[in-house]
């Protein structure tokens, strides 16, 4: 989830429970009637943010695990193929060194 998908979740849910408040004020009930429905309102409320925060989260440290992974093995494949190329070329350079005593042994001759 970006931050602007974040803070727009933010503004829908904010909005969502100021209109909510105000349309339990201006409801035709008692006092105490419209206190209690307002607390159960942000009672609600404040739970579906804590689960979506909770959700956010959860999705967050999932996709963070699955790119470190990625990562991980993306860089054992490099090292792995580095480590190839480097035997590739000792062999190479032990191969010349072989030529160059040959030649330097039939040269001392």
């Amino acid at each position: 989830m970006t931050n602007d998908s974040g803070n727009v979740l933010l503004a829908l849910l904010t909005g969502a429970a100021i209109g909510a408040g105000i349309g339990i004020l201006y409801a035709p009930d008692k006092g105490i009637e419209t206190r209690h429905k307002i607390k159960r309102k942000v009672e609600d409320t404040t739970h579906d943010l804590s689960d979506r925060i909770s959700h956010a989260k959860e999705e967050l440290t999932k996709s963070a695990n699955e790119k470190k992974d990625t990562f991980d093995r993306k860089l054992d494949e490099a090292v792995s193929m580095m480590s190839y190329k480097a035997d590739e070329i000792i062999e190479k350079l032990e191969r010349k060194l072989e030529d160059l005593k040959k030649k330097n042994a039939q040269l001392q001759k």
